[in-house]
């Protein structure tokens, strides 16, 4: 295992095909990365949810996951379960994003995801946004989509848990779903954890990674 430290970010974009996307599938990266570098930009664009209780729930919740930080929420209203058949405005909103930002770094949801939303939003990212760091998110749900991720970023036992409280109590609407409670939050992430050696981890997906050696 090789361990690579970033520089301290500057800015982060995370994208969501529906609001509580990000915060499941990196929560813990966001409570990390806002604790270490202070200020940080961090520009959250979901596809859904628009003008309902879920973007009040959403924009609550990216403002707890995002302590200190410079941050700016967009919620879009595609209709869920449709942005396949919305290709067009998602790109537009992606490629209207990456003309406003450069960011060190996307996070967003894996290319793999069985859910035809986030699938769509993924297959889009990288043609929006060609010159960065892409990391894909995973969210475990009753699809049984779980592949081995490549890449991870080790939470304290103190983000972890913390991540799983937000999502408690910024997500009522959620609730109700089986797989919505901090015993499947914690189980993934301890079991990612190990597999880094840490007590828990989030983890993610990379399609390409350009190492800095040789010809600037």
């Amino acid at each position: 295992m090789i361990s690579l430290v970033p520089e301290r970010f500057g800015s982060v974009v995370v994208l969501g095909a529906h609001c509580d996307d990000i915060a499941i599938g990196a929560g813990g990266t966001l409570l990390a990365a806002c604790a270490a570098s202070p200020g940080l930009r961090v520009t959250a664009l979901v596809l859904s949810g628009s003008g309902t209780k879920r973007e009040e729930e959403e924009r609550a919740a990216l403002e707890a996951f995002c302590p200190g930080a410079n941050l700016d929420v967009e919620v879009l209203d595609l209709p869920d379960g449709r942005m396949p058949a919305h290709w067009d405005r998602a790109k537009q909103a992606l490629e209207s994003l990456a003309r406003k930002v450069s960011p060190d770094v996307v996070i967003g949801p894996a290319k793999h995801d069985a859910h035809q939303d986030h699938r769509t939003l993924a297959q889009l990212v990288t043609t929006a946004f060609r010159d960065q760091l892409v990391l894909g998110y995973e969210i475990i749900k009753w699809d049984s989509d779980q592949v081995q991720p490549v890449a991870f970023v080790p939470l304290a036992p103190s983000v972890a848990l913390r991540k799983a409280e937000l999502l408690d109590a910024h997500y009522p609407s959620q609730r109700g779903r089986d797989w919505f409670d901090a015993e499947t939050f914690l189980g993934l992430a301890r079991m990612r954890g190990v597999q880094c050696r840490a007590r828990y981890a989030e983890a993610f997906f990379v399609d390409k990674v350009v190492l800095g050696w040789g010809e600037g």
